[in-house]
C-alpha cells in the first residue's frame, strides 16, 4: 500500500495506490479535479483504476470534486447515511452558498485565485459506510463515524499500520492546533476526539494540517479548547439578534 500526499486547492488530499487499484480517501474541491486526474496518471495509472471516493463530509474541499471525478473514472462515492441530507431545503440551499463563500475566503487568505468550486449540494452516494465497516476491495481500510465538525464526519482507518485519515477533526491556528469551525455538535465532537485518542493511532492524517505522530497532537488541549455549545453561522447570528434586540444574553461557546 502506498498512501500519496497531493496538494489542493486549500487543503491536503490523500490518494491510496495498490496494485489492484486507487483510492481517494477524500472527494476534494471541484477545483481538484484535474489535478487528482493529472497526478494519476503522473503515477503510471489510468483515472480508470480509481475504485473509490470516500466523501468524509459535505463541505466544498470534501465533497465538491465527488461526482466530477466520479464522472471521469467510474469510481463509486461512499459517505456517511446523514450526508445526502446536510444541505436539504432552502436553508441547506443557503448553507450551500455560504461554505462556498468561505472556501474562497480561505483560499484568499492561502494567496490563491479564485476557482470556480461550484458543486451539487446534493450527494448521490453509491455506498454508505457503516460505522467499523470494511470498504469493499480495500478491506484493509475500515470508516468511523467520527461527527462533531458537521452530523455526518467520517475518519478512515488502516487497520495493520494503525494509521487514521481525521479530516477536519483539528486544523491549525496561528501554529496551534484547534478545534475546526464550526462545531455544530460539541458533545459529539468530543466523543470523536476521544474516540481517535483512544485507538492509539500510529500516524494522523488531517486535511489542513501535515501528517503527525500521536504524540505531537495534544487531545487534552483539543478537548478544553472544544465549545460547549455549538459554534456555527446560525447560532453565532441568532445570538447576535437576541443581544441587539435585549431578547437574552448572548451564549458563551
Amino acid at each position: 500500500m502506498k498512501l500519496h500526499k497531493i496538494k489542493g486547492y486549500i487543503q491536503f488530499i490523500y490518494l491510496i495506490e495498490q496494485a489492484h487499484g486507487l483510492m481517494l480517501l477524500d472527494g476534494c474541491s471541484r477545483a481538484d479535479v484535474d489535478r487528482v486526474c493529472t497526478f494519476i496518471n503522473e503515477l503510471g495509472r489510468d483515472v480508470s483504476e480509481l475504485k473509490w471516493i470516500v466523501v468524509t463530509h459535505m463541505h466544498p474541499d470534501h465533497a465538491g470534486g465527488a461526482h466530477a471525478l466520479r464522472k471521469r473514472s467510474g469510481a463509486k462515492i461512499l459517505a456517511h447515511p446523514k450526508a445526502p441530507l446536510w444541505y436539504r431545503g432552502a436553508m441547506g440551499w443557503l448553507a450551500h452558498v455560504i461554505d462556498i463563500v468561505l472556501t474562497w475566503w480561505v483560499a484568499g487568505r492561502l494567496g490563491k485565485p479564485k476557482k470556480y468550486i461550484w458543486y451539487p449540494r446534493v450527494l448521490k452516494p453509491d455506498h454508505l459506510a457503516e460505522d467499523g465497516g470494511m470498504i469493499p476491495g480495500f478491506e484493509e481500510f475500515v470508516t468511523a463515524y467520527t461527527p462533531g465538525h458537521t452530523d455526518h464526519d467520517l475518519s478512515v482507518i488502516h487497520v495493520p499500520s494503525g494509521q487514521v485519515y481525521v479530516a477536519d477533526l483539528f486544523v491549525r491556528v496561528k501554529g496551534k492546533l484547534a478545534p475546526p469551525y464550526p462545531v455544530c455538535h460539541p458533545n459529539q465532537y468530543k466523543q470523536s476526539l476521544s474516540r481517535i485518542a483512544n485507538s492509539a493511532p500510529s500516524k494522523i492524517y488531517s486535511a489542513h494540517v501535515p501528517p503527525l505522530t500521536p504524540e505531537k497532537v495534544d487531545f487534552d488541549a483539543l478537548l478544553a479548547q472544544a465549545p460547549t455549545l455549538p459554534k456555527n453561522l446560525w447560532h453565532s447570528t441568532r445570538n447576535r439578534v437576541r443581544h441587539t434586540f435585549g431578547l437574552s444574553k448572548p451564549e458563551e461557546h
